[in-house]
């Protein structure tokens, strides 16, 4: 690299740093400001010494040249000021490398970091609703657009070490909560597979995940399942927030169409839903009338963005949106209401589904209209699992106004939605709506 192309690098770096948005400037400000009038006390000092000691005349050649004397007036003031300028602004920037140095990830720089937190500070408030993994596939990619997220996961989940901690222990499963957080911590990859670890042949652990344990021991600690999350997040160094959709135990059922019969049978239980024959007619809550966590309700008020799903219908998205505080705070909002369809069916639940025929059975059970904008997937090119076959924009789904499509697929794996490309699609999306962000700072 010459000399030339180097300085031109330096000066970009220091212009970066008076970019409008990350509140340096008015502080920088201050400090000059401030070292002015240091200054002007330090000249008025050494006027007075000057005019006191007037018969040494060691002194006065001294001070005559240390303060360029035989220099004109306006050029003194120009070399004194840019020194004074580029030392302040050197010292500044080597303080703070050296203080934020260990918070800084390899290859950024300080004033790269602190415009991708502000970005992201000023990020959309998003409520993001649903559970399982398709949520935290979608909570993984909207941290890259916004800081200001709130999941809300289903407490109805009764299978696994979830559901054997919730019968044992008599606390709302840990399941969905332990997923959204590693989604939404700053360091996903270690986070997860630390999370994700379940014990094996070890007496009582065996089947427990390690991140289901976490959870439980905080809530132990703590006092409360609502206080454990907060702490979890705090200790994970997570950007949002995950609370339960209500703190009451409840259970989810569901009345399904048996095949060859015209009879319908009654399903107890989330984790028994799938495995049952048959097709979903309706899905409740028992209690149908559990009041929701209060901040779920905060939030959803004051969200500029609401998204129901990815992820099961019957079992991940509906049994947040049965809790009818929850429904009636939807309907009040004024943010734009978005429902991501799923990519492909799940069996057991959403068999030979189109995306017509989610938004449908969604609407059934919550009421028409409650959503502004539905998200489909157009891309139909993977190889799916034998069991599921793709959710498609048959021409039904096509005639609602309120549908997009795009495509969402992640190449290594078909049947799921790819983070990043779906999280971009949502806040264009948004952006179209509101316009962007600069202009709305503005």
């Amino acid at each position: 690299m010459n000399k030339s192309s180097k300085w031109s690098e330096d000066l970009n770096r220091i212009t970066l740093w008076f970019k409008p948005g990350l509140g340096i400037k008015r502080w920088l400000a201050l400090v000059m400001f401030g070292i002015t009038l240091l200054g002007v006390g330090f000249a008025i000092l050494l006027l007075d010494l000057y005019r006191t000691e007037s018969t040494n005349e060691a002194l006065l050649t001294f001070l005559s040249y240390a303060s360029l004397r035989f220099l004109p007036r306006a050029l003194r003031a120009l070399i004194f000021g840019g020194l004074g300028v580029g030392m302040i602004i050197f010292g500044f920037y080597e303080l703070n490398r050296s203080i934020l140095r260990p918070f800084i990830r390899p290859g950024s720089s300080v004033v790269n970091e602190i415009a991708s937190f502000r970005r992201l500070e000023r990020g959309p408030r998003v409520v993001a609703i649903g559970g399982g993994h398709g949520l935290a596939s979608l909570l993984r990619g909207l941290k890259e657009h916004t800081h200001n997220i709130t999941a809300v996961v289903t407490v109805a989940d009764d299978g696994g070490s979830s559901g054997r901690l919730r019968e044992s222990l008599g606390i709302i499963p840990p399941g969905d909560i332990r997923n959204c957080l590693a989604a939404l911590s700053n360091d996903e990859a270690m986070l997860t597979q630390l999370f994700q670890y379940r014990f094996s042949g070890v007496g009582g652990l065996d089947g427990h995940s390690f991140g289901n344990l976490f959870i439980t021991a905080l809530s132990e600690l703590t006092g409360s399942m609502e206080e454990a999350v907060a702490e979890s997040g705090r200790v994970l160094s997570v950007h949002g927030r995950v609370l339960p959709s209500t703190l009451h135990d409840v259970k989810l059922v569901a009345d399904m169409q048996v095949p060859h019969s015209i009879n319908e049978v009654r399903v107890q239980g989330e984790s028994n839903i799938p495995q049952m024959a048959g097709r979903v007619r309706r899905v409740w809550l028992e209690p149908n009338d559990a009041p929701a966590f209060p901040p779920v309700i905060k939030y959803l008020l004051a969200a500029d963005l609401i998204i129901a799903g990815p992820g099961s219908l019957y079992t991940s998205i509906l049994p947040n949106l049965l809790v009818k505080d929850i429904l009636s705070a939807m309907d009040a909002s004024r943010a734009i209401k978005l429902f991501v369809c799923n990519i492909a069916t799940q069996s057991g639940e959403t068999d030979t589904y189109s995306c017509y025929d989610h938004v449908r059975a969604l609407e059934e059970h919550v009421g028409a209209d409650l959503f502004d904008i539905i998200l489909c997937n157009d891309n139909y090119a993977g190889k799916l699992d034998p069991s599921s076959q793709w959710v498609r924009a048959d021409e039904k789904t096509l005639a609602d106004s309120r549908v997009y499509v795009a495509d969402l697929v992640d190449e290594s794996h078909p049947w799921r939605h790819d983070s990043a490309k779906l999280s971009q699609v949502i806040i264009n999306l948004y952006n179209e709506r509101t316009g962007p962000l600069s202009d709305r700072l503005e």
